[in-house]
């Protein structure tokens, strides 16, 4: 069951600073969103010369993880053709079926949010959103 208290702004805003922080390490320039646990934008970078395309989708990554409370890769896999969620990105005002987005727990392991990443390979992308979400305790 979702925590009543969602993450909060210095928790939010650690996760985006140790996302910049992979991003700047593996040398890549990012969006990165943070949502609450409704799903509401709490913080949010987009690092000079980032893609401004990639605004969006890293907004919607973070709250496609919020709205499933799993990564949105594992929801791509279940998306795809045949699968059992297939077309669910034309729901919610669109969604994000590709990696980059991650569920934030807190230390009890409940969701309190989720980060988003855009600006990179897919691979770069959630590699820069796990170590958000790490961030947060």
């Amino acid at each position: 069951m979702p925590s009543a208290v969602g993450i909060t702004l210095k928790q939010a805003q650690a996760a985006v600073e140790a996302a910049l922080k992979k991003s700047q390490e593996i040398g890549t320039l990012m969006n990165v969103a943070v949502v609450d646990a409704g799903a509401n934008l709490v913080a949010f970078a987009h690092e000079d010369g980032a893609w401004l395309g990639s605004i969006d989708i890293s907004q919607k990554k973070a709250r496609t993880a919020r709205y499933f409370d799993m990564p949105t890769g594992a929801i791509g896999g279940l998306s795809q053709p045949g699968g059992s969620l297939y077309n669910i990105e034309h729901s919610n005002g669109g969604l994000i079926t590709f990696p980059g987005g991650v569920p934030i727990k807190n230390g009890s392991g409940e969701v309190i949010g989720a980060i988003g990443v855009s600006g990179s390979t897919v691979e770069n992308d959630h590699t820069v959103a796990e170590a958000g979400a790490a961030a947060v305790k």
